[in-house]
């Protein structure tokens, strides 16, 4: 809970305090952010290796906390000096994001595992429940986040002006919450974080017990030197199509390429039996799937962000609600619903009508193609000094909520359910990866955001026709150029896969047809998964 409090909060101000305090354009932003938020999802692979191997869950989540912390901290340091020294907060902001990219790896994957080893193999059907449960305590952070974080920096005065030195109280507010919450875990750890025996969870692998593992499950992993030879010269090959072909940053390429790496290594350990190759593919599969969910949902901290701050009446019950904020609905659906969706999925299963997980999956996907396509149809007629109305902003993030529940706990159950004890940690890297190649794809989709109505009317008052020169009826002098450049206006239309993006209906239509073909596709392998998972629901 607190982690998230601390993650969410932080993102809620980040493309803001980017934009507003570092002086950076809004598609160099959604760049980053997206970046960041891939990385925080591909140093799990690294944390779950070496929690497996070496350290144990425990301690890994305790270092991971405290690296969180310090580096919310960096974060406030920058947002304090950028007025004196605008090079030297930049500095300050890539230190605090590396810092709490690896501290997320090492604190992510540990925590979802040890959650998956609560319940003993006996009662492994009941994880779907669990999860949703667990589900519930983390979105309470992320509530909390959302609501104190934006509260304290994201301020404006009445005229509409924000206050651009707010946001280090955000990101103070984000670093104790994480200090709260690692020391919650080492004062109570060994209390409660115990199997019904009273046996610690999580400690060092040298003392797991056969009692742990399934019948006949081999208890290491076993790669051949000629497999990890393979996996580097796959690497390397792979990093170069994905960069030098595909035409990807280094941080994106880096996490395309180690996902896909990293799941054809393990698959290749030679300890692996049949059945349990099966249901490692099952995850694979699913994990693909999950990158067009979180691609379309990760749009929150970016693009939805940047619509809300600038073409959105904010009018919340007579309040004028921070646009980092209205994000926060999700997080209170969540903590509303979880329990519902629990509730069902129990229901379902004694009346032995509870879907597989995959198709609850697809269900997910069909809702947020369903959410955007609402969205867009508000934002066609628009136009450049039209306002979206707040009540579209939280009927997305209840559709999306819904959305998230029938997918993101699933997948993680999924992954509980499926996978060998002796790459559980790791396998719960390789799913995050997924949602990393889904927030790099995040970052690359909220880059090709349009123009929104604020550029327009800035354009406007500079003396020039913006939609004119989106048209190309008119060329820009030099001098205009230089002025668009100076206030952050791009003097061109964005390009997807070939297609020139007009305006925001445009632009979310894009998100519709990437996850409605997601959901369609995935939906009609649903027989081919339950075969491969071998009994597990």
């Amino acid at each position: 809970m607190w982690e998230r409090f601390n993650f969410y909060g932080m993102r809620a101000i980040l493309t803001l305090f980017l934009v507003n305090s570092l002086m950076m354009k809004e598609e160099e932003a959604s760049l980053i952010y997206g970046g960041f938020l891939g990385l925080c999802y591909l140093t799990p692979m690294l944390g779950g290796f070496i929690a497996d191997r070496f350290f144990g869950n425990r301690n890994c989540i305790i270092l991971g906390g405290l690296m969180m912390a310090i580096g919310q901290l960096f974060l406030f340091t920058s947002a304090s000096v950028f007025g004196e020294n605008i090079s030297l907060a930049n500095t300050l902001m890539w230190v605090a994001l590396g810092i709490i990219i690896f501290g997320n790896g090492f604190f992510k994957p540990n925590i979802s595992s040890m959650v998956g080893s609560l319940y003993p193999k006996q009662e492994k059907s009941k994880l779907d429940t669990a999860f949703t449960i667990f589900y519930m305590g983390i979105n309470l952070g992320a509530f909390l986040g959302q609501l104190i974080c934006p509260i304290i920096g994201d301020v404006k005065d009445a005229g509409g002006v924000r206050d651009i030195h707010a946001f280090k109280w955000g990101f103070l507010a984000a670093a104790i919450a994480m200090l709260i919450g690692t020391l919650v875990f080492y004062f109570l750890k060994n209390k409660y974080v115990v199997t019904p025996e009273g046996r610690p969870l999580g400690g060092l692998p040298s003392k797991n017990e056969a009692a742990d593992f399934e019948e006949g499950e081999s208890q290491k992993a076993v790669f051949s030197q000629k497999a990890l030879i393979m996996a580097v010269v796959a690497f390397l090959g792979l990093g170069a199509l994905i960069h030098f072909v595909f035409d990807q940053n280094l941080i994106y390429t880096l996490i395309y390429s180690s996902g896909l790496t990293l799941a054809g290594l393990i698959i290749s350990d030679t300890s692996l039996t049949k059945v349990e190759r099966d249901r490692i593919i099952v995850i694979y599969i699913v994990a693909f799937f999950v990158i067009f969910f979180w691609a379309a949902f990760e749009q929150a901290g970016s693009s939805l962000t940047f619509i809300a701050d600038n073409q959105t009446d904010r009018n919340f019950f007579g309040w004028d609600m921070p646009p980092s904020m209205v994000q926060i609905f999700n997080g209170l659906f969540v903590v509303a619903f979880a329990v519902p969706f629990s509730m069902l999925w129990d229901y379902l299963r004694s009346k032995d009508r509870e879907p597989i997980s995959p198709m609850k999956q697809s269900f997910g996907l069909a809702l947020i193609a369903i959410s955007y396509f609402i969205i867009a149809h508000n934002v066609k007629d628009l136009g450049n000094d039209g306002l979206l109305a707040i009540k579209w902003l939280i009927l997305l993030y209840l559709i999306q909520t819904c959305a998230e529940l029938c997918l993101s706990p699933i997948g993680l159950s999924l992954v509980g359910k499926l996978s060998p004890k002796r790459f559980s940690s790791l396998l719960y890297g390789v799913f995050f990866l997924s949602n990393a190649s889904g927030y790099a794809l995040a970052g690359t989709l909220g880059s090709i955001l349009p123009s929104t109505g604020d550029k327009f009317n800035k354009a406007k008052e500079l003396g020039i026709d913006l939609q004119a020169v989106l048209d190309k009826k008119i060329t820009l002098t030099a001098e205009q150029a230089k002025l668009l450049s100076e206030n952050q206006i791009s003097d061109h239309n964005p390009i997807f896969a070939g297609f020139e993006i007009h305006n925001l209906f445009e632009f979310f239509m894009v998100f519709v047809i990437l996850t409605g073909l997601a959901a369609v596709i995935l939906f009609a392998l649903t027989p081919f998964l339950k075969k491969m998972m071998h009994g597990v629901r």
